[in-house]
């Protein structure tokens, strides 16, 4: 007899993108101690030791996890404690600050990647002190819930801390580049940067689904925390095995995007990755998506090109490219979403 499928067929995988029973663990995953820098010093006082080792996790493989970041734990727990409380919440509830095609913020249940619907739920935030933004004529703008108490006080202070560490971490991996600190500043002066809750509730048919299939990030950098139970998966670069990421108490994972790998020339790759889920337990998430303006056009940096290494890339526009990926993020389309190999150059 056939497997019983529990779940609606929206959810359901390709039998080729299926995640297998047993994914590789690797205890190889870049784990990137931060404490050499106080949380004022400038990175220009980096220890080369420190720089080599983001180079070499930027390079190898795309994603790296770091402790002793200046984030307190005390905010990581408030955060994920107001992020279940928001989830438990009768669906007419959460549905109040549902996102529609004309405002993609707020709270969102049939999201699709790869024109496969998630198993997942979802919330997102502007992560701007004016609480709105405009994307190539789209304005988005913050839908906070009533319920619970604080929420947006909550996300707010954490979206402030985490943003924080999240240009010390452009600025050292300029530096790995060669690049001065700031050089990459000037393209967030009206980031689009972008914080999200996930909720990924048990699933009957685990080996059928994915809470997220397999993507790679658009922005420069993700900055995720996730609870303990786990379930981030990455592609290795150097076999293609898909690699689950085991969750440490307090710690960041870091995944380069594609917006880096055109400024680096693909000398950083963005790494791919997906969520698995699991049939006992729910797991939340929280990545913070550091974007540049919607007014930025990414293309290689020039000084990372030469006649021997020519840009791989043809410029595009950021705002564009993003609209475009939202497009496909609410609903099933016919075709692919865009991606940056779109723009890549015949070599």
């Amino acid at each position: 007899m056939g497997q019983t499928v529990l779940v609606d067929q929206a959810f359901v995988q390709p039998q080729e993108h299926r995640p297998k029973t047993v994914v590789s663990d690797a205890d190889d995953i870049p784990l990137i101690d931060l404490s050499p820098l106080s949380s004022d010093s400038d990175v220009t006082s980096a220890p080369e030791t420190l720089l080599a080792q983001v180079e070499a996790a930027c390079r190898d493989w795309g994603f790296f996890q770091v402790i002793n970041h200046g984030v307190s734990p005390e905010l990581l727990r408030k955060a994920e404690a107001t992020q279940r409380e928001f989830f438990a919440l009768p669906d007419e509830e959460k549905r109040k600050v549902r996102q529609d095609e004309q405002n993609a913020l707020g709270y969102y249940e049939a999201e699709h990647t790869k024109n496969v619907r998630d198993w997942k739920e979802v919330f997102d935030i502007i992560a701007h002190e004016q609480d709105e933004i405009d994307v190539v004529g789209l304005v988005l703008k913050n839908k906070w819930p009533q319920v619970p108490l604080g929420f947006r006080e909550t996300f707010e202070e954490y979206a402030k801390s985490v943003e924080k560490l999240a240009f010390r971490l452009l600025e050292l991996i300029a530096l790995s580049l060669n690049l001065p600190p700031k050089k990459l500043n000037i393209f967030f002066e009206k980031a689009n940067s972008l914080l999200r809750l996930n909720y990924y509730r048990p699933c009957p048919n685990p080996d059928l689904v994915l809470g997220v299939g397999r993507h790679r990030d658009p922005g420069a950098l993700t900055v995720l925390y996730q609870d303990s139970t786990g379930g981030l998966d990455v592609k290795r670069q150097s076999d293609g095995e898909w690699i689950q990421v085991k969750p440490i108490s307090n710690a960041f994972i870091i995944n380069v995007g594609d917006t880096f790998q055109v400024w680096s020339n693909d000398k950083y790759t963005s790494a791919e990755h997906r969520v698995s889920v699991n049939s006992e337990k729910d797991r939340i998430s929280i990545p913070f998506f550091l974007q540049p303006a919607s007014c930025t056009n990414v293309r290689p940096l020039e000084e990372l090109t030469d006649d021997k290494n020519p840009a791989k890339y043809n410029e595009y526009s950021y705002g564009e490219f993003i609209r475009a990926r939202k497009d496909g993020n609410l609903k099933k389309l016919e075709v692919q979403n865009i991606q940056i190999d779109h723009f890549k150059r015949a070599q």
